[in-house]
């Protein structure tokens, strides 16, 4: 086992998710509360277990990808590390910046991140992208989400 990969794939992940708490949770009871949301908002406790619980997803895949032998996967590393900055970058515009719109742009990049690298990562090991799907997944939703949330205000 690489353990340094293995501590790097499991923590960058987490570390975007707390650098957007950061930005998220100071909004939630202010701006956040006062937008019109579409009914299908789900509660608020229900977004931090889930994120968690997707960059932990992340993390193992984009370390069996890492640590696959016989493979120079650098180049698909790599795109996914730039993926997880604008991951962490939807929070920063969506609760930081109040620019939903922007927010969605930004989650549409995310989805097609997700989509390349769940190709890409395949080849090398299904399990590392079968790992991305429930992220896919939510990353639809909270397309969805945020859509409506940026046309209703």
């Amino acid at each position: 086992m690489k353990y340094k990969k293995l501590a790097t794939s499991l923590i960058l992940p987490q570390l975007a998710g707390v650098l957007g708490s950061l930005f998220t949770a100071p909004a939630i009871d202010g701006w956040y509360a006062g937008l019109v949301k579409p009914g299908f908002n789900p509660p608020g406790w229900l977004f931090g277990p889930v994120w968690i619980t997707l960059y932990l997803l992340m993390g193992i895949s984009v370390y069996l990808i890492w640590s696959a032998r016989g493979k120079n996967n650098k180049s698909v590393v790599n795109i996914f590390w730039l993926h997880l900055i604008f991951n962490a970058a939807w929070s920063v515009i969506f609760f930081g910046l109040h620019l939903t719109g922007w927010a969605f742009l930004d989650l549409v990049v995310i989805w097609l991140f997700i989509i390349v690298l769940i190709i890409k990562f395949w080849p090398v090991s299904r399990w590392a992208s079968a790992l991305l799907i429930p992220y896919l997944l939510w990353v639809s939703f909270a397309g969805v989400l945020n859509y409506f949330i940026w046309y209703l205000n």
